[in-house]
């Protein structure tokens, strides 16, 4: 069984690398993939702003097999919604 010190030096956090509207580029740290009304939402957390604690909810555009564009979301119920199936999932932790 894994104690928490094991765990900390065996979890590497995958990293996303976004370029945003005004081309700079923000790593995050991919936390899940949540499914809503038929379309997926990928949820990231913001590598260099750990203490802020917020979330990013983007939705998952497929483009091909191996391309995906991820679209910010305008509409405050869907974020809300997407954002209680995550807290859900991870409630025990």
């Amino acid at each position: 069984m894994l104690n928490n010190e094991d765990f900390a030096e065996e979890y590497e956090p995958e990293i996303i690398t976004l370029e945003d509207d005004l081309g700079e580029e923000k790593d995050f740290e991919f936390l899940d993939v949540v499914e809503y009304e038929g379309e997926e939402y990928i949820i990231l957390l913001p590598v260099e702003d750990e203490e802020q604690n917020e979330v990013l909810i983007l939705r998952i555009e497929s483009v091909d097999d191996e391309t995906e564009n991820y679209i910010g979301i305008d509409d405050e119920d869907t974020l809300q919604k997407v954002f209680d199936i995550f807290k859900a999932r991870y409630e025990a932790d």
